[in-house]
């Protein structure tokens, strides 16, 4: 799918959440994941950036080596080089329970991350958050006032989560900071070797700083193409300056 996109223009290739490795089985994730420098799909994907010359979100890997043990949710933004340009280790963990039949305990498995990234691509400047993080608004706007014109949310959202909140969160986190959202997603039915299948709600998005979405790739797997303008995050910020509007006040 790189490849296709890639022979089909695209220059920024952004793709969802944990890539690698889909599965909420702790033992399994111990036996197939691996520390970054080894993990081979990070190999690989630094080659197909590099031969096809394209900026690429990877929009995260599991991989061993996080804080007591447990793994890394982690984001990287490789530049045309193939050459690791930013990585982000996610901050909030998915700690809920959905209903009575769903329910997720990420920071069993994952340790969190502690520092907001702002990546110079060149053409943009791109904030790295993913999935849950989408939920925390103040993480955006501070992406928004280190200089991001582009915010990236890839994610493996809950269909249930993802029917009733998704393109709402995505729509305002766009409006509120003038930005670029691009979040690509998981989608469709991930098998487990033992226990229950994982489902996830699809639907990738592009919005544009105005709060339009400019693009929905459904639930098929596949490459969603959009063209946007850089220049439209001034524009709008221009329009409604909230970013410049912050004032202090004191807790309730």
């Amino acid at each position: 799918m790189i490849a296709d996109a890639a022979g089909l223009g695209a220059t920024l290739i952004c793709t969802p959440e944990v890539i690698n490795c889909v599965s909420m089985d702790r033992t399994h994730q111990a036996e197939v994941l691996c520390h970054q420098d080894d993990d081979p799909t990070l190999i690989t994907l630094k080659l197909k950036a590099k031969a096809h010359g394209i900026w690429l979100s990877i929009g995260s890997l599991a991989l061993k080596g996080g804080a007591d043990g447990r793994f890394v949710n982690r984001s990287f933004l490789i530049n045309p080089n193939g050459q690791i340009v930013a990585t982000y280790d996610k901050i909030h963990m998915f700690d809920v329970q959905v209903s009575e039949a769903e329910t997720y305990n990420e920071s069993s498995g994952y340790a969190p991350g502690d520092q907001a990234v702002v990546a110079d691509a060149g053409f943009a400047k791109v904030g790295l958050s993913i999935c849950y993080d989408l939920r925390f608004p103040h993480l955006y706007r501070t992406l928004a006032k280190a200089g991001a014109d582009i915010l990236l949310v890839p994610s493996a959202f809950s269909p249930v989560t993802g029917a009733s909140h998704w393109e709402t969160l995505l729509r305002a986190r766009a409006i509120e900071t003038g930005c670029f959202v691009l979040a690509a997603a998981q989608t469709g039915t991930h098998t487990a070797r033992a226990g229950k299948a994982r489902k996830t709600y699809g639907h990738s998005l592009a919005v544009s700083p105005w709060g339009a979405v400019l693009a929905d790739a459904g639930t098929e797997p596949g490459v969603t193409l959009v063209d946007f303008d850089t220049d439209d995050v001034s524009k709008a910020r221009k329009r409604i300056p909230a970013l410049a509007h912050d004032r202090p006040f004191g807790d309730p």
